[in-house]
């Protein structure tokens, strides 16, 4: 649950959200996202009220917990697959997005053969395929070894000069604190400090 949480956010920024577990990291990251309605307050997005004017963020790029990825596809076949939804990547947009994690866009090996690291990566390239004006990330660099936590580090710097507003929830502060230009603390629903 969160409570009187209120921030401005703006493009061109990284934003490390840190907290023990339940603090209301992961319930922000959903209400932004727009898969959870706030009982009360309200959510703007670009002068938009989130589930009045729109239902959701136009252009938004997620990594939440539990995110299913289609095991008996590829790579490449996952990302073609969603692109049908908004239809704004081009082919090179999904093969350029799984090169950046790290992965093979021409490897026909299957998801469900993938490492745990490996889909943690594609997950990333399925956040950032569209270039999206925001990215909200939830525990980006878990199952990631140290050359892929640099790889994403480097990633992000790249998403951030874009000019996305980048949004991290993370329990260990030290993999993302590095690229953050500001650090908020969630604690028991309340946003505690800049």
């Amino acid at each position: 649950m969160l409570k009187n949480v209120s921030y401005t956010f703006k493009p061109g920024q990284v934003y490390g959200l840190f907290g023990k577990n339940g603090s209301g990291k992961t319930m922000l990251l959903r209400t932004l996202a727009g898969l959870v309605i706030p009982t009360e307050g309200e959510v703007i997005i670009n002068n938009q009220v989130l589930h009045k004017d729109i239902s959701f963020p136009k252009s938004v790029g997620i990594i939440i917990e539990n995110m299913a990825l289609l095991p008996q596809y590829d790579a490449y076949t996952n990302l073609f697959i969603l692109s049908k939804i908004k239809k704004v990547a081009t082919k090179h947009d999904i093969e350029e997005a799984i090169k950046r994690v790290g992965l093979d866009p021409f490897s026909k090996l299957k998801v469900k053969k993938y490492s745990l690291g490996m889909k943690q990566r594609l997950n990333i390239a399925q956040a950032i395929f569209e270039k999206p004006d925001i990215l909200l990330l939830d525990e980006p660099t878990n199952a990631l070894d140290d050359k892929g936590v640099e790889l994403i580090q480097d990633l992000l710097l790249e998403e951030k000069k874009r000019g996305a507003i980048i949004i991290i929830a993370s329990h260990l502060k030290e993999d993302i604190e590095p690229l953050c230009d500001f650090s908020l603390k969630m604690n028991e629903g309340n946003l505690v400090y800049e």
